[in-house]
């Protein structure tokens, strides 16, 4: 298995993504330059944290139109795995791979802590060896994490099951304090229809070795290898 970790200009969390994911897959990572029109035989693409072009503009705004996006839309329209974390979230947002936008965080402050989040939907790629209403520990590190969509999109995401992870609290109770930035309906985390695009705001990279302070996020690796 081959898997593709873009790195735009201001990407932090590249070679976080990339350790990871070959410690728990044993996976070949292949280190995507922007600026290239070629996936490498890549069999899933990972869109890192960071600060892609600054964060100018908007978050993800730019990174959106870097060449290499036209590749990875085409191959999610495929049916390709795509996971973007954190600012890889808000880049799928504005490519249109996934719908809703990510806004400033509710109290306007750059928020980094360790969340707790329910797993609600276990059919993604990336989700498949987890248990529906699992929950698990992992770090956030944003400003921009307010999930929001129109309440027709609302609707759909939550009727489709398109949810894939929830903020809640260390018993699994979706509440508004357990809500870190204020996204509508506690969303840390969202798939599109076909379930093969996922967006969320936590870092499960950095949750991968118990030197690190725990495994909850090797999940959404492991469950790569099918």
């Amino acid at each position: 298995m081959k898997i593709g970790v873009v790195v735009f200009p201001g990407s932090n969390c590249d070679r976080d993504c990339g350790q990871a994911i070959s410690k728990v897959t044993g996976a070949q990572i292949l280190y995507l330059w922007h600026k290239n029109f070629d996936l490498e035989g890549c069999d899933v693409i990972v869109l890192p944290g960071g600060f892609s072009y600054g964060d100018y503009l908007r978050c993800g705004a730019i990174a959106s139109h870097s060449p290499i996006m036209q590749e990875v839309k085409a191959a999610a329209n495929r049916g390709m795995p795509v996971l973007g974390i954190c600012n890889g979230f808000q880049i799928l947002t504005e490519s249109g791979l996934l719908p809703g936008v990510l806004m400033r965080n509710r109290s306007l402050n750059f928020i980094c802590e360790t969340v707790s989040l329910k797993l609600e939907n276990a059919k993604t790629p990336f989700t498949r060896k987890g248990k529906v209403g699992a929950v698990s520990r992992m770090p956030i590190a944003h400003m921009e994490g307010n999930y929001f969509a129109d309440a027709e999109t609302f609707k759909t995401l939550e009727g489709e099951g398109q949810v894939v992870f929830r903020y809640c609290d260390e018993k699994g109770q979706v509440t508004e304090a357990s809500n870190p930035n204020g996204a509508m309906g506690n969303m840390a985390g969202i798939c599109n229809k076909a379930g093969n695009v996922l967006g969320l705001m936590p870092h499960p990279e950095r949750v991968c070795e118990e030197l690190l302070g725990g495994t909850d996020g090797a999940v959404l690796f492991r469950s790569l290898l099918g």
